[in-house]
């Protein structure tokens, strides 16, 4: 009863001081708004750095020829190296163990045409065993299949954004588009992938968007070498059955590498799963760092809070005086103050959690980044701002508890 009776009183003050009690929840208001909005900013990045290595494959080691300089090539094939190939791909598939499949690809930066239409892309060659490696969806069409591999056949499949820009909203299956000086024809179109625009080994600010895929045996016939040093292969994609042996395998697949290779620094390695849980652990710490810092708001609307109460107490000063006079213990008086302080800062909350979520909302909407809104950050930003009330509304409940009855009574 007296826990309802002091929540009436609460509302009352609220609704007598309405524009007062309104300027004092802002800082509760923009504090939990800012902890939900900046939350959902880390959570949204999050996923979509998990995303873009998922696209990798967290059971993949990926071994990348090194964009080396003609004079630095000319060095490294003269010390007997001949850069990536699809020997060290077998080797790799028949010594490593836990190995189950491999995935060589070539690689070459040509201008594709369609009637009036270029683009510059990167143009793929891979095998059939791509697809399953590194997650390929295809929104149309048919993907590199054994028959395209073993007959050499001249057929692409389009990244998504070199579909729109090359045929825009034109169907592109069966239309024939020209890389470099080759005709291929369209038998397939990708959905689109997560961009690479942070630095990930050989792999910074790739978009696979942009890529065209052929077979890789159709690569080695018709599409030119960069230059005379040029490695077979750019990259060697290998699926392992268990992530816990990803660092073991990759060591192996190292020694094998470089025993082929001569001990030439031509090549690199990459473990996504390794990546992604180092990009997991730099969240969580930037995630903590944006909350940490919408969190100061919050209390600096509790400071606000608490002013206004003591500035509420001295002004009700005669109000308490007759309520201590007519039997109202301390233990009465501190609730009462407590549980005004408690309203006011979940009033503010509870508009705080409404802003944030419109604010993440607009945010996603209105720019390039990307925004999660989770539950926990919801609960954690509004039991903050109960916790912020309690705390900071205690000081004037206690200061008020203890007045005396006879000064308060006299006072004007």
């Amino acid at each position: 009863m007296q826990i309802r009776e002091n929540f009436n009183i609460s509302i009352l003050s609220l609704i007598n001081q309405k524009f007062r009690s309104f300027l004092t929840m802002l800082g509760i208001i923009f504090g939990t708004a800012s902890v939900i909005a900046m939350v959902s900013i880390g959570e949204g990045t999050k996923k979509q750095a998990i995303a873009k290595y998922q696209d990798l494959g967290v059971n993949n080691v990926i071994v990348r020829d090194k964009d080396l300089s003609d004079s630095e090539l000319e060095e490294v094939r003269m010390k007997f190296s001949k850069g990536l190939s699809l020997r060290d791909a077998e080797v790799i598939r028949d010594i490593v163990p836990g190995v189950v499949d491999v995935a060589p690809q070539s690689e070459i930066k040509l201008e594709a045409r369609y009637t009036d239409r270029s683009s510059r892309v990167a143009v793929i060659g891979i095998t059939p065993s791509m697809m399953e490696i590194l997650n390929y969806n295809i929104e149309a069409g048919v993907f590199i299949n054994d028959d395209h591999y073993e007959r050499e056949l001249k057929v692409c499949i389009l990244g998504a954004n070199a579909a729109r820009e090359l045929l825009g909203y034109k169907n592109p299956l069966g239309q024939n588009i020209k890389l470099g000086d080759q005709w291929f024809e369209v038998t397939g179109v990708l959905q689109p992938r997560a961009l690479f625009t942070e630095t990930v080994g050989e792999l910074a600010a790739r978009d696979l968007n942009n890529d065209v895929y052929i077979p890789l045996s159709t690569f080695h016939r018709r599409m030119p070498r960069e230059n005379r040093f040029a490695s077979e292969l750019k990259q060697i994609t290998v699926k392992l059955d268990r992530s816990d042996h990803l660092m073991q395998s990759a060591a192996v697949i190292r020694s094998i590498l470089n025993r082929h290779h001569f001990n030439n620094d031509d090549f690199s390695i990459i473990i996504p799963y390794e990546l992604l849980k180092q990009e997991e652990k730099e969240r969580r710490i930037y995630n903590l760092l944006l909350a940490s810092i919408a969190a100061i708001s919050l209390i600096v609307g509790g400071i606000g809070i608490m002013n206004i109460m003591l500035a509420s107490v001295v002004e009700r000063t005669r109000e308490i005086g007759i309520r201590t006079a007519l039997g109202g213990k301390k233990s009465d008086i501190m609730s009462q103050f407590v549980t005004e302080a408690v309203v006011l800062s979940l009033s503010g909350g509870v508009i705080g959690v409404i802003f944030g979520i419109s604010l993440s909302i607009l945010i996603a909407m209105m720019s390039e980044i990307n925004t999660s809104i989770t539950l926990y950050s919801v609960f954690i930003a509004f039991g903050f701002s109960a916790i912020v009330g309690i705390t900071f509304g205690y000081l004037p409940a206690k200061t008020a508890s203890n007045l005396s009855p006879i000064e308060a009574l006299r006072h004007e």
